[in-house]
């Protein structure tokens, strides 16, 4: 299946598509039926065709935004640091998430940098889960670029203020059930900048995968229905280039997973 949260003549549904066709789920988004129904019970929802429906944010309201840094191979040695035992995490706030094709609006002079990354979506209560557990948790696949800045980043050894700026970290278009993709199969996960190839990999080069994260996340804090985890991004971000390479006003910058889906967002500076 594919889900996600859309706008439509009448307001915003929550909705899966059926062939080109979006059709309402009884929710106003996709964070609220998450919350009331099992995503295995959705297919048999699916109500009336919506007109001209498009997708915005499909997870308005996540309890819980979990983010991992250092999680591809490549990316962690171009940072000059050994393989991770443990993963490297960090929160975001909702205001944080933005739609995917909305505009990052941002202050001027800002070191602003991609990063492309898969995300999973939680699916069921998880609370110190096993493995096995924690895979059939799992309602489904997104994209995510974490959009960083940098200098912000980097201003003290903790990353948070460096990543959780509002709207700067757009997600969708649709979340894609695990019937239907497999990160552990190898998912490309691509980032382009006006066009120019940034970031290309493949989730098998994951240190920790999305069972691991959800497993260990949920140790020490319980994951609900709804809740979104980033996986981590790969090799190629600007800051790690020589010489070092943000992104500027204007700038159209393409997140893409094929067998999910793409998200376009401009950045826009102010002031």
């Amino acid at each position: 299946m594919r889900l996600s949260t859309v706008v439509h003549a009448a307001g915003t549904s929550a909705a899966v598509l059926d062939g080109n066709t979006w059709r309402a789920l009884p929710a106003a988004d996709l964070s609220a039926l998450l919350t009331a129904v099992p995503v295995q019970q959705v297919a048999g929802l699916a109500g009336d065709a919506l007109v001209d429906a498009v997708p915005v944010l499909p997870l308005p309201a996540p309890g819980k935004v979990v983010c991992c840094g250092l999680n591809y191979a490549d990316h962690i040695r171009e940072t000059g640091r050994e393989l991770p035992s443990y993963p490297t995490l960090f929160p975001k706030y909702a205001d944080t998430l933005t739609g995917p094709e909305a505009d990052i609006v941002l202050p001027a002079g800002l070191q602003v940098d991609w990063e492309v990354e898969l995300a999973v979506v939680v699916g069921a209560t998880l609370r110190r889960a096993d493995r096995a557990t924690a895979l059939a948790g799992i309602a489904g696949y997104t994209v995510a670029n974490d959009i960083s800045v940098r200098d912000w980043q980097y201003r003290t050894l903790e990353w948070f203020q460096g990543k959780a700026w509002d709207a700067s970290t757009p997600v969708g278009p649709v979340i894609v059930t695990p019937d239907e993709v497999d990160p552990a199969a190898g998912l490309e996960v691509i980032c382009r900048v006006n066009g120019e190839m940034v970031q290309r990999d493949t989730t098998k080069t994951l240190v920790f995968d999305a069972a691991d994260l959800l497993a260990y996340i949920s140790a020490f804090t319980v994951l609900r229905p709804g809740d979104l985890v980033l996986t981590g991004t790969p090799g190629g971000v600007g800051v790690a280039r020589e010489p070092q390479r943000f992104l500027a006003d204007g700038d159209v910058v393409e997140t893409e997973i094929p067998g999910i889906g793409t998200l376009r967002n401009t950045v826009r500076f102010t002031g």
